[in-house]
């Protein structure tokens, strides 16, 4: 049985980041009057991955007992496979499923716009890279690999996917829309670990799938499609005019189907 300590460093553990990046921006208040309160979090938020990045090589050798600490993460060299490679097959996931929510959109009586403008492309390719990168980093590299110690391979895989809901839900809702949010995001949160699995352990196809799907789905709700505020949460997926897809009840049969592909890796994530 695990010691509750070993429980205890991995639910504080994050908690105590966001509190040094918070602490780490509260003097450019006195500096920068002027500076908003959500750039003051972005700001905080940075501080704070850095804070996770600088910690993890000695985090993983100490808990772990892993001295390849990248390759634990998902970052190193893996099984027979290449970064580039892993990558592309996420953002080939990450097409289908936005063809699926484009459709919805179009099915709702969206109005395609086609307008784009420089900015919008840069904060779709920043957004996309900074949360697919760090989200996946922290859920399935981090998080993963602590329940996988605690709690052991199979039943991680099922944790990290129920926390990654949890953390995505949007308590805002009506009910069913939030039961929708709590399934599709869950549904996600196994894909991607899946995704992991069958790339040999390489992080980087999940990235290119959660940072795809960010990244362009950014791009068609700012400026190719207007988003109809009258459009049903079960078709567009709830968020009003920027509207989450994936927990659509089209969303969660498309995420439901590619878990049924990737059926078998189920057995191998089984394993130690």
């Amino acid at each position: 049985m695990n010691h509750p300590c070993r429980w205890l460093l991995t639910v504080l553990f994050v908690p105590a980041l966001y509190l040094i990046g918070w602490l780490s921006v509260q003097p450019l208040r006195l500096f920068i009057p002027d500076l908003s309160r959500d750039n003051l979090s972005l700001i905080g938020t940075v501080i704070s991955f850095i804070s996770f990045m600088l910690l993890m090589p000695s985090w993983v050798k100490s808990r772990w007992k892993k001295n390849d600490y990248w390759t634990a993460l998902g970052l190193g060299k893996c099984i027979e496979q290449r970064p580039w490679k892993s990558f592309l097959k996420g953002v080939f996931y990450a097409f289908l499923l936005l063809s699926l929510g484009v459709f919805s959109l179009l099915l709702a009586s969206s109005a395609w716009q086609g307008d784009l403008i420089l900015s919008v492309i840069l904060n779709a390719i920043l957004l996309g890279i900074g949360v697919g990168f760090a989200e996946e980093l922290i859920f399935r590299g981090w998080l993963w690999g602590e329940l996988n110690m605690l709690i052991g391979h199979r039943r991680g895989i099922y944790a990290q996917a129920a926390i990654f809901s949890l953390l995505h839900a949007r308590f805002s809702f009506d009910l069913f829309a939030l039961i929708g949010c709590f399934v599709g995001m869950f549904l996600f949160g196994l894909v991607l670990a899946l995704r992991r699995v069958i790339d040999g352990g390489s992080l980087f196809g999940c990235v290119g799938l959660h940072g795809s799907l960010v990244g362009f789905w950014f791009l068609f709700t700012h400026g190719l499609i207007r988003v109809p505020a009258e459009a049903p949460w079960w078709i567009v997926g709830p968020g009003g005019q920027n509207p989450n897809p994936l927990v659509s009840v089209v969303g969660i049969f498309a995420l439901g189907m590619i878990l049924w592909i990737q059926r078998n890796a189920f057995a191998i994530a089984g394993r130690p």
